[in-house]
This record gives C-alpha cells, structure tokens and sequence, in this order.
C-alpha cells in the first residue's frame, strides 16, 4: 500500500511539474500574432508595394517574399514558443492571400501572350496552308483534262 501511494505521489509530482512547465513555455497568441503583423506583413507589405498590381500575380517575382513571410511567421514562432504552423498563422495567409493574390490564376503564374516568334509561325502557317489549298483546288478545277 505505501508503494502505491508513493507511485501516485511521483505522477502527482510530474503533472504538477509539468503543468509549470507548459504555463511558462505557452504561446502567448495575442503577442504572436501583433509580432507578425509588425515585423512580418509590414516587410511583406513594403516589398509588395514596390511593384504594379498587375505583377503580384507573377510568381517568379514574388516567390522570394512570399518565402520570407513565411519564414519570418515561423522564426517568430520559434522564439515565442508557438506551433507552427497554428490557427493563427492559417487566419494570417488567408488574409494575405484575399488582399494581394485573390485575382491570380490558380496555377499561380500570370497568365500572357507567348513571345511573337513562337506566336507568329501558329498563326501563320495555317494561314499558307489555307490558301495553298484554295489555290490548288482552284487550279485542279480549272483543268479538267483526264478527269472522267
């Protein structure tokens, strides 16, 4: 009887520890989340802001930046002691998204004009052949010599 109560009284003791343990290493989310606003969307921010809306969709232009918000939201995380990714970081890019990405492609890159020399032989060449063929036919038409 007195070992059971001795096990009991070490978990007891754990829990308690543990308990301390887990209050002082919590994530403070208020604090976590006015963090990332000021140091993380306020670079995004300014970073965006240096290009035409038009370019926000292209990818190749703002992978990098996106990349940096993204780890900025985690080191700040790391240091506070938060999961990562959380509710909070979740909420944080939904917004991002609605505000600077809402009108892009889903494939993620804007959507353009191939260059004219790739552009040109599609459109022309189909043209020609057209043309050729109305002409031979036209030719074949008018010569009706072996024809039974």
């Amino acid at each position: 009887m007195a070992l059971g109560m001795v096990v009991r009284l070490k978990r007891f003791v754990w829990l308690l520890l543990a308990h301390h343990f887990m209050v002082v290493r919590a994530c403070h989310e208020a604090t976590y989340g006015q963090y990332i606003q000021e140091y993380c969307l306020s670079k995004f921010q300014s970073d965006m802001e240096t290009l035409r809306k038009t370019l926000w969709c292209d990818w190749d232009m703002t992978l990098g930046w996106y990349g940096e918000l993204t780890n900025c939201t985690y080191q700040i995380a790391g240091r506070m002691h938060c999961f990562w990714p959380n509710q909070l970081v979740d909420e944080f890019f939904i917004a991002i998204h609605k505000h600077y990405f809402k009108n892009c492609p889903v494939s993620g890159r804007a959507l353009r004009d191939p260059p004219n020399t790739i552009l040109c032989p599609f459109i022309l060449v189909p043209i020609f052949v057209t043309l050729l063929m109305t002409a031979l036919v036209v030719w074949r038409s008018k010569r009706s010599e072996g024809i039974v």
